[in-house]
């Protein structure tokens, strides 16, 4: 939830520039792409560059590049751009003749952006390239605890459907969505594109986000109170680490239900699990754990009023085509000689 988390959302639809850089054959530059490229993005790169496409998500195992390994590979490719999206962009990349480094992630945090600037080598991002997918995680979280789809499904597989005589009308009975109020904590991007689809349901949408005057709390604790469900789509800073705890979840009313879509670092796992158990908290949905992965023994796995899903809230292929599309854009105004839209270091530009 920092400034730049409040910008406005890019629009993925926008083109790149209509003119290319009048080269010829052995000035074409070579871009190495280890991100997921798809649609018009991935067209337009092709028309600019000679394009090794080696994306790290089609490989099994899993394919992460150290950055030694990374350097090796953009020497052995001849590269002189690079984009990445999980690769270790670091050290000894940087002595390589880079003209930019593309980074397919709102935050860059895979690439040592002091290092690229003292280098003087740009870094371009995609802010916003996940908003509208992880808006619809958040959505699909929310209808799931809210209406007990996982329990229900679980009855259904294993023949529990009259489970010791009880129906399950008796047991899944759930107010409607529809006409309750819910708290976003958070409202850039994704909280913005989960915002006007809880509207488009009937929900009353309040939100809390200091750097957004649009905002309709700046000071959480007023807000939790009236929020019959709470979802969180801040990013993760010193200030809003821990951010929902033992006090925040408290003030939230008996029987509401807590989304986080975005991180685990900002709440309090601990405090989470005793807002569940004590009955306070009556469900919850969480797509991201610490150090990506639930232990099996966790108190969470046995909670069926608890919706667990493995960070898998960006993963659609109009995530690739958005950040594709954004990030060549961006490229191809470089090489034009013109000012890219999203770039984190722009001193290096001149």
């Amino acid at each position: 939830m920092t400034a730049s988390e409040s910008a406005s959302l890019p629009d993925r639809h926008a083109t790149a520039p209509a003119t290319t850089p009048e080269t010829n054959s052995d000035q074409v530059p070579t871009a190495l792409v280890t991100a997921p490229f798809r649609g018009d993005g991935m067209d337009t790169l092709k028309a600019i560059a000679r394009v090794i496409y080696d994306p790290w998500i089609e490989h099994r195992p899993l394919r992460v590049y150290r950055a030694a390994d990374l350097a090796d590979r953009i020497d052995a490719e001849g590269a002189d751009i690079l984009i990445v999206e999980s690769d270790q962009v670091k050290g000894p990349v940087f002595e390589r003749q880079l003209r930019l480094i593309g980074s397919c992630r709102g935050d860059p945090n895979n690439v040592d952006i002091p290092a690229a600037t003292a280098a003087g080598i740009p870094v371009l991002n995609a802010p916003g390239r996940n908003a509208d997918a992880v808006a619809e995680m958040t959505l699909a979280l929310l209808f799931s605890v809210n209406r007990w789809v996982s329990p229900a499904d679980a009855d259904v597989r294993g023949g529990q459907v009259y489970a010791n005589g009880v129906i399950p009308y008796q047991r899944y009975r759930a107010w409607q969505l529809a006409g309750q109020t819910i708290g976003l904590v958070g409202l850039g991007a994704v909280g913005r594109a989960t915002k006007w689809r809880l509207e488009g349901i009937g929900m009353h949408v309040l939100s809390y986000d200091p750097f957004n005057p649009d905002a309709t709390h700046n000071d959480l604790n007023t807000m939790l109170p009236h929020c019959n469900a709470v979802s969180m789509h801040a990013a993760v800073t010193p200030e809003t680490q821990g951010l929902m705890g033992t006090a925040q979840f408290a003030l939230m009313p008996q029987g509401s239900v807590y989304i986080n879509s975005a991180r685990a670092m900002l709440h309090d796992t601990d405090a989470l699990v005793a807002a569940l158990q004590a009955g306070h908290l009556s469900g919850a949905g969480l797509d991201h754990f610490e150090g990506e992965n639930l232990p099996t023994d966790h108190p969470l796995q046995a909670m069926n009023n608890v919706v667990l899903t493995p960070h898998i809230g960006g993963a659609t292929y109009n995530v690739e085509a958005n950040q594709a599309l954004m990030v060549s854009a961006d490229v191809q105004r470089i090489l034009n000689g013109e000012r890219p839209l999203y770039c984190v270091n722009p001193e290096v530009l001149g």
